[in-house]
């Protein structure tokens, strides 16, 4: 029997399945979107619930119990100002699962897990963050001529032939 013991295994150890829990949380509090399994998706949107709670508790010990689940402290900074900020008035659920297809190599089926309300990066602020390509600089006069005094090999065969 399975009394109180309601969360996934995973097919892994427990040492593991923690230190992937931990990358998941911080990657999704990070790019706020990521495509995982069902079933990690499913398990990674309790602790992210989680974390954006503490994140509107916003007092020390909830700094520091986030600490111990979020592996960056700029990703934590971000969630005790930015999204703690976002969610203040929401009461929860503060993450979707969108079920995407089945991937390929073994017909695991994928799904997009993403937080709710997040705001899609516009594109004049995309072009903004890419940087400019440098123009390229242009031949000089003296190469133009040392390319036009130099005949090139299919010239010289045919004036030879």
């Amino acid at each position: 029997m399975r009394h109180r013991n309601a969360r996934r295994k995973l097919g892994r150890t427990s040492a593991h399945r923690i230190a992937l829990l931990r990358n998941l949380v911080t990657s999704l509090l990070e790019h706020e979107q990521i495509e995982t399994t069902d079933a990690k998706a499913k398990e990674l949107k309790r602790y992210a619930d989680k974390m954006i709670t503490l994140g509107k508790r916003g007092d020390l010990h909830a700094r520091r119990q986030a600490l111990r689940v979020v592996k960056s402290a700029e990703v934590t900074s971000k969630l005790f100002s930015t999204l703690a900020d976002r969610y203040r008035e929401r009461e929860g659920g503060y993450t979707r699962v969108l079920k995407l297809r089945t991937r390929v190599g073994d017909a695991a089926p994928i799904s997009l897990v993403e937080l709710v309300d997040r705001q899609a990066p516009s594109k004049a602020k995309a072009a903004e963050e890419k940087p400019a390509k440098a123009a390229k600089p242009k031949k000089s006069a003296k190469k133009d001529a040392a390319a036009e005094a130099k005949p090139a090999k299919g010239r010289k065969k045919a004036a030879a032939g």
